[in-house]
């Protein structure tokens, strides 16, 4: 499935409604350059959980937990992985097997510690179309 949006607003109407689908277990890996709306899409998916609190971009500490929606959201970013043993540190299979949802930002780091059935949201900009247009391509619904 490919979209088009034309402002951060509707990029996260589109996670927002993703997130009504989610159940337990889902893992959706988040690629894209700098600035294409994947910390957007986040706060988008976390208000269709029913998340309250601010979300940001969990850089330095590569995981955020938010447990105030109707499911857990583990957040991570791993751009500054650089081995697979960085992730097993940090209990990632706890996250990625648990009774919430995994949103990955640079997932493409972690390629060969996915799960096989993970959502793949790849998004980019377009600035002939607008700087704010966004082509987000979804793959595994």
């Amino acid at each position: 499935m490919i979209l088009e949006s034309n402002s951060a607003t509707q990029t996260a109407q589109f996670a927002c409604s993703l997130a009504q689908k989610a159940k337990p277990g889902m893992v959706i890996c988040l690629d894209g350059e700098l600035g294409t709306g994947k910390t957007v899409f986040t706060q988008g998916f976390a208000q269709g959980l029913g998340i309250t609190e601010p979300v940001s971009s969990p850089t330095f500490t590569i995981v955020q937990v938010y447990e105030g929606g109707r499911l857990p959201l583990y957040h991570f970013d791993v751009y500054r992985i650089n081995e697979p043993e960085e992730m097993e540190e940090i209990g990632y299979e706890d996250y990625f097997y648990g009774r919430g949802v995994c949103l990955v930002e640079w997932a493409v780091q972690i390629e060969e510690l996915l799960p096989k059935d993970a959502l793949r949201v790849c998004m980019e900009k377009d600035l002939e179309r607008g700087f704010d247009f966004r082509r987000i391509e979804v793959a595994g619904l």
